[in-house]
């Protein structure tokens, strides 16, 4: 489990949270669910309701089963008024965005009008270059996958102080960001490895699949995401924000520990941000209904021929997380009790979120944190809910 995660002092995953549990108003309360309604899922009740009476302001969830559909919630969506955490929030999904510009990307395989073997130079040209870094040694599929070896741009210092940590994130979160400033702080370092010897997580690699998106399709990334994924779904919960800074209800407030030197228990309300400072690789808007429904399409074949889903689920494993390992924007986990899920994980400021299936999408789990903190109770949730009884 590699939580994606804004980084604290240049330092990227679990490492980088918040440890410490901060109580609020509003303790764990399940949302309109009812015991009977919770059959085969009160371990995973649990789980959330422990998470939010250990600090987590609020956590929404949804799991799909042989017995249907169960929603529930935990916590509050607003600390200040006390508002409960509600079944049908949206939130920002974080890196859980890789998943749908990797789909897109395999369909544009599949119509061939693009290979994943192509180089990065042949779609961005002149763009990836100085340092050591070169567009033409690092294909599509590498940027999928993570084996490009080239540097995060959140493990650049300076890019972190300013935009992501502290009075830097607060004075500059409206700001209007291009795209390409944060391809040029990640290349103005040189490559962590070279392309294809290893898998190594970079933000870098999803902005820049983005880009290839626009390039090959024409038209911006998040209209293909929409007439590709969106709509044929029926997904009313998911938006693609551009730069806008604010969505429509229903949704919690987001909350972060932005790492105050002298103040590192301080939490601020970080809903609002300009969504251009992390187009691309975190910006999606969903719900966890929306998500299940999305990862259910993908596992069962809806969206992708069997030749691009088998390359989805082509995967490399991550040295960071060794029982994990790294496909095209999926992950595949096999937990402890022997059962296999395949997944993402997304952390943005202010959110942490899961979605995870089994290979035959026949059971599924996806939930959020209004909140960045706490991320090692995430797999506690899982195992309630795929291993409850061990």
């Amino acid at each position: 489990m590699t939580i994606r995660k804004r980084p604290r002092a240049g330092m990227v995953g679990l490492a980088a949270l918040a440890i410490m549990a901060t109580a609020f108003t509003g303790t764990a309360q399940a949302v309109e669910d009812t015991a009977s309604k919770a059959t085969g899922h009160e371990a995973t009740q649990r789980a959330i309701d422990a998470a939010v009476a250990a600090g987590i302001p609020g956590i929404t969830v949804e799991a799909r089963d042989a017995n249907g559909v169960w929603k529930s919630a935990a916590g509050v969506s607003n600390t200040q008024t006390g508002a409960l955490r509600g079944k049908n929030d949206r939130f920002r999904v974080g890196h859980v965005t890789a998943t749908f510009v990797a789909t897109v990307l395999l369909q544009m395989e599949a119509e061939k009008k693009l290979s994943l073997d192509d180089t990065v130079e042949r779609h961005l040209p002149g763009l990836v270059t100085g340092n050591g870094n070169d567009g033409r040694a690092i294909t599509v599929r590498q940027l999928l996958n993570h084996t490009s070896g080239l540097s995060d741009y959140f493990a650049d210092g300076d890019y972190v102080s300013t935009y992501v940590l502290g009075d830097g994130y607060l004075q500059h979160r409206y700001e209007t960001m291009p795209h390409n400033k944060r391809v040029e702080v990640a290349l103005s370092h040189a490559p962590v490895f070279q392309p294809g010897t290893r898998h190594g997580f970079s933000n870098t690699n999803d902005l820049l699949a983005a880009m290839v998106v626009e390039k090959v399709g024409g038209k911006r990334y998040e209209d293909e995401v929409r007439k590709r994924i969106i709509e044929p779904l029926g997904l009313t919960a998911t938006s693609t924000p551009g730069s806008g800074g604010f969505w429509s209800q229903p949704t919690g407030r987001a909350y972060s520990k932005l790492f105050f030197a002298t103040q590192p228990d301080r939490i601020d309300d970080v809903t609002e941000v300009n969504a251009s400072q992390i187009w691309g690789n975190l910006d999606i808007i969903s719900s966890a209904g929306d998500l299940n429904r999305f990862y259910s399409a993908l596992m069962r074949g809806k969206l992708l021929p069997p030749k691009q889903l088998a390359e989805m689920k082509t995967t490399n494993v991550n040295p960071d997380f060794p029982l994990s390992s790294y496909g095209l924007g999926l992950e595949r986990l096999t937990l402890g009790c022997g059962t296999t899920i395949w997944y993402r994980d997304g952390g943005t400021v202010g959110w942490l979120s899961l979605v995870t299936t089994t290979e035959d999408a026949s059971h599924q789990l996806t939930f959020n944190y209004n909140s960045d903190w706490r991320a090692d109770d995430i797999l506690a949730i899982i195992n309630a809910e795929y291993c409850p009884a061990s």
